[in-house]
């Protein structure tokens, strides 16, 4: 009788053992899960708060792509080059050209040196500059040696300097080069005598160079002449045009190839220049 009663009562506890700890289990359960929804956001908040001293901004992207800041945009913007309505052109550069030092010299010579431009670009009469037209001035320095039949010297070393001015006209034109034209006359003045007043003086020579540089010095003590010009001024001008690669709206390289008309002699003869160097655009640049 007391055996039966015995598993009875042990087979209830058990069950009962069973219900009360699915029922902690189930409870703890849902204490737990509000606590986690609880910091689910308040964790991604702190995740995306920019530092101390930072504004973070609403940045809208197309799905799948970065979005791209201000300076990046401004970066890959499209360089729109020079708008040419400039006011004026300052230019400077080498110079290489070449000449000849006398009317019966056997060959000519070549010279180095500098050269300067200033362009001013007439207006159309509204405020606006026409941007095809402008005035120049130009003035360019060069000095070389040219050989020479005596027995005296070898070589001697010659200088001239020009000053021209005239018109330039801006031709083809886009954001990375511009060609201008242009046709310039002036003076030349040549210094053909330096080797001759720079001979040194000794006991061989007392009066300095025994020949003098051209037919027209009078010496009494001269042996001969180098068959030079004697210096002087002569018509000089100019006629080509330049080509500038922009580097800037306002800077450009420049390089500038020109025929050259000079008449030191009894006839006008022909030479080549050409100049590298750098222009500067000067005036309002819209």
């Amino acid at each position: 009788m007391l055996q039966p009663i015995k598993k009875t009562y042990d087979f209830a506890t058990c069950a009962v053992a069973r219900v009360m700890i699915s029922s902690l289990i189930v409870a703890a359960g849902l204490a737990v899960a509000p606590v986690a929804l609880a910091q689910t956001p308040s964790s991604t908040s702190d995740s995306q708060t920019p530092p101390s001293g930072q504004t973070s901004k609403p940045v809208v992207a197309a799905p799948g792509t970065v979005a791209v800041s201000a300076a990046t945009a401004a970066a890959l913007a499209p360089y729109t080059g020079p708008t040419y309505d400039n006011r004026w052109e300052i230019y400077g550069g080498l110079l290489f050209m070449n000449g000849q030092a006398g009317q019966n010299t056997p060959v000519r010579f070549n010279m180095g040196g500098a050269e300067g431009m200033a362009t001013y670009w007439l207006g159309n009469g509204h405020g606006g500059p026409v941007s095809k037209l402008g005035i120049a001035v130009d003035g360019r320095f060069g000095a070389g040696t040219t050989p020479v039949i005596s027995p005296f010297y070898n070589r001697v070393v010659v200088m001239e300097g020009t000053f021209t001015g005239g018109v330039q006209y801006r031709g083809p034109k886009n954001r990375y080069a511009a060609v201008d034209f242009h046709v310039l006359g002036g003076g030349a003045y040549g210094i053909f005598d330096y080797a001759v007043t720079h001979y040194p003086k000794n006991v061989n020579t007392p009066y300095g160079s025994p020949v003098t540089a051209c037919a027209s010095t009078v010496d009494p003590h001269s042996q001969g002449t180098l068959g030079l010009y004697c210096n002087h001024v002569a018509p000089y001008g100019t006629v080509g045009g330049s080509i500038d690669f922009n580097e800037s709206a306002r800077l450009a390289i420049r390089l500038q190839p020109d025929m050259i008309f000079e008449h030191f002699g009894t006839e006008t003869r022909e030479f080549f220049a050409i100049s590298l160097g750098a222009v500067y655009r000067l005036g309002k640049v819209k």
